[in-house]
């Protein structure tokens, strides 16, 4: 893996309307311009959650183009080789899945929804803001991973610690 390789990267959740748009939106700007990333649901929504909408924009990231996708539009014939995939939900690290184009290291990095919190609003936010920290966290590591000095092995390893890994509370 060369240093001018552009990895591309698939973020894998249950609707792709909150962490898996983050983590794309995420990776596509701390990654520049060596990963690409994108984002699918196993059963996604027809739109972006509108407090991610919302908590992205505020943070300065464009939302321009998002869109909820079903991960089977990564697995068709033709489809962009993929050199990485996480699942960041339960859900979809335990579904068969398609065979990836281009063999891609996989690993599961769980992350809490936040759709999930069913308390205040403002600590709904703070589930939000903790969920976005703990993909950045994780992305800036990754993204600093020596890929192309290390054998898939070792880098099956390293994503593998990066999803076990749980940043402060």
């Amino acid at each position: 893996m060369g240093d001018d390789k552009v990895f591309h990267v698939l973020f894998l959740s249950h609707r792709d309307s909150v962490r898996g748009v983050v983590a794309e939106t995420l990776l596509n700007r701390l990654g520049k311009p060596h990963f690409v990333a994108y984002s699918a649901g196993t059963d996604p929504d027809v739109e972006i959650n509108p407090e991610a909408r919302e908590l992205l924009e505020q943070t300065g990231f464009s939302v321009e183009g998002l869109r909820p996708k079903h991960y089977s539009e990564f697995g068709l014939e033709g489809a962009r080789e993929l050199d990485f995939v996480f699942t960041l939900h339960d859900g979809a690290h335990g579904e068969a899945m398609p065979e990836w184009p281009g063999v891609p290291v996989t690993a599961h990095w769980e992350c809490p929804d936040p759709l999930l919190s069913e308390d205040e609003p403002w600590e709904r936010k703070q589930a939000f803001s903790r969920m976005m920290s703990e993909l950045d966290r994780r992305l800036k590591i990754f993204v600093n991973l020596p890929l192309a000095s290390l054998d898939r092995l070792s880098i099956q390893h390293h994503v593998d610690e990066i999803g076990k890994s749980v940043g402060p509370a």
